[in-house]
């Protein structure tokens, strides 16, 4: 599977300009469709992410910060048991309660406050409507999510792509992670300028934006860790630039 090649070019110039120092930017990458055609082959679609409605990859998205996605998993499971995983549901249980049915891990009783955060956005602006929520231009809603108690950049982009089809790129830790360790990021780039990095040079695609995402994911897992990454064995291997290759 490949994805269609949309790759900005860049035009010479017939005289030099002298210009003001300007802030680094992300470098335009060659092709990163490659990385995902790598990743593809190695592994198959990923079927991410794993909710059964719309609202239940909201609240995974909410309840995944910090946090793993087993322990989500036992959170949902509770919100499922307790018939909770509906808008009006959530926004009619007491806060004790949804706190302790996600309180699998830590922060539960944090992110109980963001769940009934964001269910009280949803009636207040779109009459608890996930259609009419949907319906509104994605960097409209964008700005909007931000705005919500406890949704930052990566759990709004979540929402919007996984939960609205909005063509959006989730930047994590993973990918933030491979880009650097390809030196095709550093530490000082925003998640915005991240996130410019792949709406550039990749086409603007819901389903391959997903999927990608969800490659990275599992690339991050598996090979690229935090700790003793496992680059000899990794997909990505044949585009890592010798001098980022971990010493024994």
């Amino acid at each position: 599977m490949s994805a269609t090649r949309i790759l900005p070019t860049r035009s010479s110039l017939g005289r030099r300009v002298r210009q003001r120092a300007a802030p680094p930017e992300p470098p335009s990458l060659p092709d990163l469709t490659t990385y995902y055609d790598a990743l593809f082959r190695a592994y198959g679609p990923q079927h991410w992410w794993p909710g059964r409605t719309r609202f239940e990859v909201i609240v995974g998205a909410i309840l995944t910060q910090s946090t793993s996605w087993k322990n989500v998993e036992l959170a949902i499971g509770n919100l499922r048991r307790g018939k909770l995983l509906s808008p009006l549901a959530v926004e009619r249980v007491s806060l004790p309660r949804l706190s302790r049915l996600i309180r699998s891990y830590g922060y539960f009783r944090q992110k109980a406050r963001k769940l009934k955060a964001f269910v009280d956005f949803l009636r207040q602006n779109y009459q608890g409507s996930l259609d009419k929520l949907f319906a509104t231009p994605p960097t409209t809603l964008r700005k909007q999510l931000l705005a919500v108690h406890g949704i930052g950049p990566e759990t709004a982009d979540s929402i919007l792509l996984y939960a609205g089809s909005h063509p959006v790129f989730v930047v994590d830790a993973y990918a933030r992670r491979i880009l650097e360790r390809h030196n095709l990021a550093h530490g000082k780039h925003s998640y915005d300028e991240i996130q410019q990095l792949f709406h550039r040079n990749l086409p603007l695609n819901a389903p391959f934006f997903n999927e990608y995402h969800a490659l990275i994911v599992h690339t991050g897992k598996h090979f690229c860790r935090k700790r003793q990454p496992d680059c000899a064995h990794c997909p990505l291997q044949p585009f890592l630039p010798p001098s980022a290759e971990p010493r024994p």
